[in-house]
């Protein structure tokens, strides 16, 4: 799954890929804005992205990343 996740006053955003399904992330995303603190995700490779709730400006989800195998035509 890709997110993108935007940071308030910053003109790049945080892309990562991770394992976790869509429902996944809106529940952890959820219960970071309700708790506040920080939102902490984990990417495939093992790295983690926080980003503090109140500089926290979007969090966008992806469709699923399927894994091609071979030459797909363009």
């Amino acid at each position: 799954m890709e997110v993108k996740i935007g940071v308030s006053q910053t003109n790049r955003e945080i892309l990562l890929e991770s394992s976790q399904s869509g429902a996944e992330i809106e529940k952890i995303v959820a219960a970071a804005l309700k708790d506040g603190g920080t939102l902490k995700l984990a990417d495939d490779k093992g790295r983690i992205v926080m980003v503090p709730i109140e500089k926290l400006a979007y969090v966008e989800l992806g469709i699923p990343n399927e894994r091609k195998v071979g030459f797909a035509a363009s």
